[in-house]
């Protein structure tokens, strides 16, 4: 396989990856404060959203690349 194919494949992958589950999401720690032995920590849930129209386009150019990936051999 030639690297355009991987790459295009790859793209169509992490666009529907993306498209179906909307985003991630992550838990930070943080330390409030340290007194002596006794440490205060927050746990923080972060969460990140990918757009529905960046998934489709990474799909898109996925599948263009791919095609022109099959159409140099």
């Amino acid at each position: 396989m030639t690297a355009a194919r991987i790459t295009g494949i790859v793209l169509i992958v992490l666009g529907l990856a993306g498209f179906f589950t909307g985003g991630f999401s992550f838990t930070k720690d943080r330390t409030e404060a340290k007194l002596g032995p006794i440490e205060l920590t927050v746990k923080d849930k972060e969460s990140v959203n990918i757009p529905q129209w960046l998934s489709i386009g990474a799909v898109a150019i996925g599948a263009v690349v791919l095609v022109l990936g099959f159409r140099k051999t």
